[in-house]
């Protein structure tokens, strides 16, 4: 029978995993054996930047923590080096920057599993959200596909006073 203390500090991980990866909008597995301390430390400052959290975890710790979360899937590949990215913001930011990383570095660096809102994805729906912009570079496509038809109304209705003689004169401001 493990020592009481070790099992309730085992446990608070468990549960501080479980909390981490159920409040997550999106999550990887990374087998990350043999990459450098230094990509190491600018794969942690990139995700850093971009909200995410990045830790390596133990295996069987996270198998219960995903057990409990009814992501029993993300068991079987919880073996050897795991390190995992997750985060609450933007959902495509863990997914596109590891993929990143795991495209330069190679068999150095490998994406083991994803999940996103509580759904294991498979490799196909990996590889697609990987190639997505972020979340403010969708917003800005958003947002620029609402103003172009303000745009072009601005701008037609600027030539047709132009082309009437100009606009009237602005009234004298009182004194």
């Amino acid at each position: 029978m493990p020592n009481a203390k070790i099992l309730s500090e085992k446990q608070a991980i468990v549960e501080a995993l479980a909390k981490r990866i159920g409040g997550a909008s999106a999550g990887v597995l990374i087998d990350y054996k043999g990459i450098t301390v230094a990509e190491d430390s600018k794969l942690r400052r990139e995700l850093t930047t971009n909200g995410v959290e990045y830790s390596v975890v133990k295996n069987t710790l996270t198998r219960f923590a995903v057990e409990k979360l009814g992501l029993g899937g993300l068991g079987p590949v919880l073996n050897g080096t795991t390190s995992m990215a997750t985060g609450t913001e933007d959902p495509i930011a863990p997914i596109r920057i590891v993929s990143e990383y795991s495209r330069k570095m190679g068999d150095r660096f490998n994406i083991k599993a994803a999940f996103m809102d509580g759904k294991i994805l498979t490799a196909a729906e990996i590889d697609e959200i990987s190639k997505l912009p972020g979340k403010d570079a969708l917003y800005a496509k958003v947002l620029g596909t609402m103003l172009a038809p303000i745009t072009s109304l601005a701008v037609v209705l600027g030539q047709i006073v132009e082309k009437s003689g100009g606009a009237a004169p602005a009234p004298e401001a009182a004194e």
